[in-house]
């Protein structure tokens, strides 16, 4: 009986520190995620210290993605307030003195400003499922099929100014692994980027880089447009980022559509920045590559042996 209620009274000893906080963290999360627990500086290698620094460390994580939310929130009822309030006042306007007034001209501008908040709804549904972690599609992707279409398409597409669009790529086809619809988001946002702002060409090049240790799949998107500061260079993949001079509300989107394709590029265990250019713009994207339909990659003697032959698409 004494060993009992010995051995009951060590326990509680011992796991009072526990309990102490489990208090202190049910209290955080339902008032402030700014505190943090306490840690013993006297029991440094103690479990319940080790406890109490993971602890923090979590709070640290969520207090983070608590005020990226809060931010995102408000920046997308921003974006989504601005044009809304717009076009209302335009109707109003024109139902209060329709005297006068270009209807055809007044439609096509609200469809326009429509269009513009469809884009931003989708863009914006689409950052919440990348930010949900949802699993993405483990399908064989032809990265160089997929970059000749778009080019294809965007040649036909109205630009406000006449466009070279070409598109040339390494032989064999590049095939990554992946989402197909997410690949093609991320090459059509790169290529819609750059066909905003050249001023005669846009070239996408597609091609495979060996090394000792795996292959990666490069592609580019070049302009030659205005180019962006190097300063410039991360800020532009900030949600609702624009830059002063060339990314304006008129004449360029929300500022989604570069966050998105490096997020994108980011949950393919790739990456995705603008490099250094003569002129213009250059953004640059690697994806791990896998073999084709039937192939693999793997090294030969000693190394990768790679047989290249450029095709123009």
């Amino acid at each position: 009986m004494i060993l009992a209620v010995t051995a009951w009274a060590a326990a509680d000893r011992a796991l009072r520190p526990v309990e102490a906080i489990r208090r202190e963290l049910e209290d955080i999360t339902a008032r402030s995620l700014g505190r943090r627990v306490p840690v013993s500086s006297s029991a440094s290698a103690d479990e319940i210290a080790r406890l109490a620094r993971t602890i923090n460390t979590t709070l640290d994580r969520l207090e983070r993605s608590a005020e990226l939310q809060q931010r995102f929130v408000a920046d997308a009822s921003h974006e989504l307030r601005s044009p809304l309030a717009g076009l209302r006042a335009s109707l109003e306007a024109s139902l209060t003195h329709p005297e006068g007034v270009d209807w055809q001209a007044r439609v096509r501008d609200a469809l326009r400003d429509i269009v513009r908040l469809q884009g931003l709804s989708h863009d914006l549904l689409l950052l919440a499922q990348l930010d949900g972690g949802a699993p993405i599609a483990d399908t064989r992707v032809n990265l160089t099929d997929l970059a000749h279409d778009l080019a294809v398409e965007h040649r036909h597409l109205p630009h406000p100014r006449p466009l070279d669009i070409r598109c040339t790529a390494d032989d064999p086809p590049a095939w990554v692994r992946g989402s197909d619809v997410q690949l093609e988001r991320l090459l059509r946002n790169l290529l819609g980027n750059a066909c905003r702002y050249a001023r005669t060409m846009v070239e996408v090049t597609v091609r495979t880089e060996r090394h000792e240790d795996g292959a990666t799949v490069v592609f580019e998107v070049r302009d030659d447009g205005p180019g962006i500061p190097v300063a410039d260079r991360e800020r532009v993949f900030k949600r609702f980022s624009r830059l002063e001079d060339a990314r304006t509300r008129k004449s360029g989107g929300a500022g989604l559509g570069l966050a998105i394709a490096r997020e994108i590029a980011t949950r393919h265990g790739g990456t995705l920045h603008f490099a250094d250019t003569v002129s213009g713009a250059c953004a640059v994207g690697r994806l791990p590559l896998v073999g084709g339909e039937g192939e693999e990659v793997r090294p030969g003697v000693g190394g990768y042996v790679e047989v290249r032959a450029v095709r123009d698409l």
